[in-house]
């Protein structure tokens, strides 16, 4: 079974559009664990459609003051029943055999941790690349919304002190734990244009021509605190 866990922080049409794309995967044994970070839009009307109407497998769970998504992830992770845990944002609508075909990834490849494929932002391609060990040391590729086999999560999840790139900082973990992942050469999902994921995402080329963008500022941040964490060259 897989568990997926969706942190959310209002985001209700997004939430309400992901769910529909999880009710039509192909895959059907899954658990959903929505995770309510204290949003101040009402989520009830979409949690009741969801499960009353549409029978989903749903738990929902509440916060109970503002902690950000790796907390929320966590709690979820805490619940989860499932052999494969998928943490799923808000904002993500899943191409309908992306449970499929992220599951048939993992039983063919008994040796690797998490399964992960390329997505769309909008209609802008975010194309991946295979593992590969020393990229991934340089730089964050691997998406969030992975197939993870849950007994080769680190303890204690994702790590709340990190802020921003805190996918990076768990795929970083694994590999010092000598987890690896499989790359899926396919478009697995999109995210919703206007929800909280790629906010902070600015086209490549400004990280070179426009450092002094704030933007770029916090990403350079970012990247420097995970680095040193795990001792990485700057």
């Amino acid at each position: 079974m897989i568990s997926i866990i969706i942190p959310i922080y209002n985001q209700s049409k997004e939430l309400d559009n992901c769910l529909y794309s999880i009710k039509s995967q192909t895959y059907k044994n899954y658990e959903i664990i929505v995770v309510n970070d204290r949003s101040t839009q009402p989520l009830s009307r979409v949690m009741k459609k969801h499960k009353n109407i549409f029978g989903i497998k749903l738990e929902y769970m509440n916060n109970q003051t503002n902690h950000g998504a790796p907390y929320s992830r966590n709690k979820g992770l805490k619940r989860a029943k499932g052999e494969f845990v998928l943490f799923c944002d808000a904002d993500v609508v899943m191409e309908n055999n992306m449970l499929d075909t992220m599951v048939d990834a993992l039983r063919l490849n008994k040796d690797v941790s998490y399964a992960y494929g390329s997505f769309k932002y909008g209609y802008k391609l975010f194309p991946c690349w295979p593992f590969d060990e020393a990229r991934l040391k340089k730089m964050p590729f691997i998406h969030t919304t992975s197939l993870i086999r849950k007994e080769h999560i680190p303890a204690g999840g994702f790590d709340e002190k990190i802020t921003r790139l805190q996918d990076w900082d768990l795929w970083l973990t694994m590999l010092e734990e000598g987890h690896k992942g499989v790359f899926i050469d396919k478009v697995l999902f999109k995210i919703q244009g206007g929800g909280h994921t790629m906010s902070a995402w600015v086209p490549t080329v400004f990280y070179r021509l426009f450092p002094f963008l704030s933007k770029v500022k916090k990403y350079n941040k970012a990247m420097a605190v995970i680095k040193g964490k795990h001792k990485l060259p700057l």
